[in-house]
């Protein structure tokens, strides 16, 4: 039987979501709908899914649904989002609050005007948890040799609770993304499948990215990936602690005092619209 399921759409830097609220409604199962709800021809169209859900060892529970309908680990500026639609919705009016994923507890907090920083953790550089096979030992997994599409490319890896590949190219916007993105995504020295950052250090304060999510495509941004380009850049030695991301749909900002201290990244949330769907 047919029924309406109530939405609301949201971005973070360009990044887009549909969320739903099982704080609020009764959903049906979220599998079965959720690449229909993020298609961008037939549903109401997002990069993601996100779904309100309570939280067992934390304030809230996030889920994270791409738009090929794979359930993923963590999403940083689908956080930020999330935590917008909390406190406009009432569910919160702190100013720092938990929240539940699959790569982990989460603790954003609000930083005026809408916007939200997170804390994003420890980076993890040991090859086999990012997971990659492309290194082996402790890491850092640096410029490393990857064949990819008859060529070889100097690939970076780390993984923000998601995993990441980084890889350096003179113009990002001549950069063949999606061919490029895609190998990368599928390829057997990630298993786990993984999401591919195409940068280029501006100056030690700023860096050009662009991105492919894995079950996603290319988007217009993507916070974690934001946050993994940062920590592979200053490992390296090419740009400062404090950074800007300039991403094709807005700026975030990273930071990571040191090699030991958590990273955290602050950007916007904005709401679109909202609406109903006949599911």
């Amino acid at each position: 039987m047919a029924r309406e399921l109530a939405f609301t759409k949201m971005h973070g830097a360009g990044n887009d979501f549909v969320v739903l609220d099982g704080l609020r409604d009764a959903l049906p199962p979220i599998e079965p709908i959720a690449a229909r709800l993020c298609d961008r021809h037939h549903g109401i169209g997002a990069d993601q899914l996100l779904v309100v859900r309570p939280g067992a060892s934390a304030d809230f529970r996030m889920e994270i649904w791409n738009a090929d309908g794979s359930q993923v680990e963590m999403c940083a500026n689908g956080i930020r989002a999330f935590y917008k639609y909390l406190r406009d919705r009432g569910h919160t009016d702190r100013d720092a609050i938990s929240v539940e994923t699959l790569s982990g507890v989460v603790r954003p907090r609000w930083s005026g005007a809408d916007r939200v920083t997170v804390d994003m953790g420890r980076p993890i550089l040991a090859p086999a948890v990012i997971p990659t096979a492309i290194a082996a030992g402790p890491g850092p997994v640096l410029d490393v040799p990857l064949a990819v599409e008859g060529e070889t490319l100097r690939v970076s890896s780390v993984s923000m609770g998601n995993p990441h590949a980084v890889i350096y190219v003179d113009d990002p916007d001549a950069t063949p993304v999606e061919r490029w993105g895609r190998a990368i995504e599928h390829h057997p020295a990630f298993p786990n499948r993984v999401n591919v950052e195409f940068v280029r250090v501006l100056d030690r304060g700023r860096i050009a990215q662009r991105t492919w999510e894995r079950g996603a495509g290319e988007t217009l941004a993507c916070g974690s990936g934001a946050c993994a380009v940062a920590v592979v850049s200053m490992l390296r030695g090419a740009v400062d602690r404090a950074v800007r991301i300039e991403l094709r749909g807005g700026v975030l900002e990273i930071s990571w005092p040191a090699d030991d201290a958590h990273v955290e990244m602050t950007g916007p949330a904005v709401e679109v619209f909202v609406g109903t769907i006949v599911i």
